[in-house]
């Protein structure tokens, strides 16, 4: 689940004043130093604390424990609002446990990001669709932070604004911004870094009931890129085809094509399902998801294409307007 604000409007008053206003067009060292910094420390550090998500009239508490050992990283995180949910995570291995339904999900994790581990490890350019700038200093949850902001050099991807804990890299407070107007934004309220950690506060508290649950599996395999008889014909700059796999979904009666296309930080998903009798046509048109998150669906070649992605409402559209189908070599 990631962001900063686009340049501010310039009040200029002359044309020697418009030489010097202009934004630099190159990220400053120090910036891209906090980077390699954010990205590490989810990586390097323990940490435990509850923090608060929120956009609109939406606010969201989540707990969340988190382990580095030998064996790599331990995470267990609960929605504390509404409907319980809790996640568990081994590295990459995900099981989401939904009592209600009486329900379990296990996955890889793929592109997905849980704050505060926004960033991507290795760390890709940034710098080709984002300025990155290094802002004063605040303190969030009785930490010091530095401000790093990531504006963006295009229209095709949200600014983000990030307060940092100054001794460790952990993200403290998170924005994304669409120019001034913050989109969605998440905050721990509190926090401690660094500290051991008991393993068996890691386990779910559902483990012991969920014996008769019911287990879903969304089984995913890579294929070759161009395998799948897809390709999206107009990217927009900077977002690059991550992966290619089938994807068994929850609820769909065979697996389906998935493209992931990234540009570092923002991820657009485009997902391709035969329409069948158990496969209606889709109802048309871009859906506004919560936050960040636009959602756009069109019908190509008997299929329904949903391209879903923390992207401004043109960018999700342009990326499923250009999907096309190709022959397979």
């Amino acid at each position: 689940m990631t962001r900063v604000a686009l340049a501010a409007l310039l009040v200029l008053s002359g044309i020697s004043q418009l030489v010097f206003a202009q934004p630099p067009s190159r990220s400053s060292p120090e910036a891209l130093e906090w980077l390699q910094k954010i990205s590490a420390a989810p990586r390097q550090y323990n940490y435990i604390g509850t923090f608060v998500y929120s956009s609109g009239n939406h606010i969201e508490t989540s707990r969340i424990i988190h382990l580095v050992d030998a064996d790599g990283e331990h995470e267990k995180s609960e929605v504390l609002d509404g409907a319980p949910q809790e996640i568990v995570r081994n590295n990459d291995e995900m099981r989401c446990y939904m009592p209600e339904s009486k329900t379990i999900v296990t996955e890889k994790r793929w592109l997905q990001k849980v704050f505060p581990a926004l960033l991507p490890q290795p760390l890709s350019n940034l710098d080709d669709s984002y300025i990155v700038k290094v802002g004063g200093q605040e303190r969030v949850s009785d930490h010091a932070c530095q401000i790093i902001e990531l504006e963006p050099r295009d229209d095709k991807r949200y600014g983000h604004k990030w307060w940092v804990d100054t001794r460790t890299g952990v993200l403290l407070k998170a924005a994304v911004m669409d120019k001034d107007r913050v989109v969605e934004q998440f905050v721990f309220t509190q926090l401690k870094i660094g500290s051991e950690i008991n393993k068996e506060l890691l386990k779910s508290k559902y483990g012991g009931k969920a014996a008769g649950w019911r287990t879903i599996n969304l089984v995913s395999s890579t294929i070759g890129s161009g395998k799948l008889g897809w390709q999206i014909k107009d990217s927009p700059p900077g977002f690059k085809k991550v992966i290619e796999m089938k994807r068994n979904l929850s609820g769909k009666p065979m697996p389906i094509g998935h493209i992931a296309l990234s540009d570092g930080l923002a991820a657009v998903s485009v997902f391709i399902e035969p329409i069948t009798s158990q496969v209606p046509p889709p109802v048309e048109g871009l859906y506004r998801s919560r936050g960040a998150i636009n959602i756009y669906s069109r019908t190509v070649a008997d299929n329904i294409v949903t391209t879903v992605g923390e992207v401004p409402p043109a960018t999700v559209m342009q990326i499923g307007d250009s999907v096309a189908t190709h022959k397979v070599r």
